[in-house]
């Protein structure tokens, strides 16, 4: 058994800065639980296109309210008590409110790395 706190992740390489937010990766592939779990922070007024193609996400929010996007134009508040899950890859666009932070418990499996980052500048939409 072992503890970890967001404090001590963000003193780490662990702590990522993706762009429109923050990313705590709590557990990694190094921890050998075949799944990460990251405290995610989306920030207020944001719009990031996202395409996982290597895991598997569903994200829990914790704070702050936002909506998901599919790329069929079906758009989905997202709030407290919420989760949405991308169980086909799903290429999305993710927008927290223009008032406040979303804030999510993001869960992925395969499990990540710990350093990736994503690259928001592209038209097909940040992937790893």
């Amino acid at each position: 058994m072992f503890v970890r706190n967001l404090d001590d992740v963000a003193a780490t390489e662990f702590f990522v800065n993706w762009g429109n937010g923050t990313s705590h990766r709590l557990l990694t592939e190094a921890d050998g639980m075949g799944f990460t779990v990251c405290h995610t922070v989306v920030r207020a007024g944001s719009e990031s296109k996202l395409h996982y193609r290597n895991h598997l996400e569903a994200c829990y929010c914790i704070a702050g309210k936002g909506e998901v996007e599919d790329m069929d134009g079906r758009v989905t508040p997202v709030r407290v008590g919420d989760i949405y899950v991308l169980d086909q890859h799903d290429q999305h666009y993710l927008r927290a409110s223009n008032d406040q932070d979303l804030i999510l418990v993001s869960v992925f499996n395969p499990p990540l790395r710990g350093d990736e980052v994503h690259d928001l500048k592209g038209n097909t939409g940040s992937a790893y």
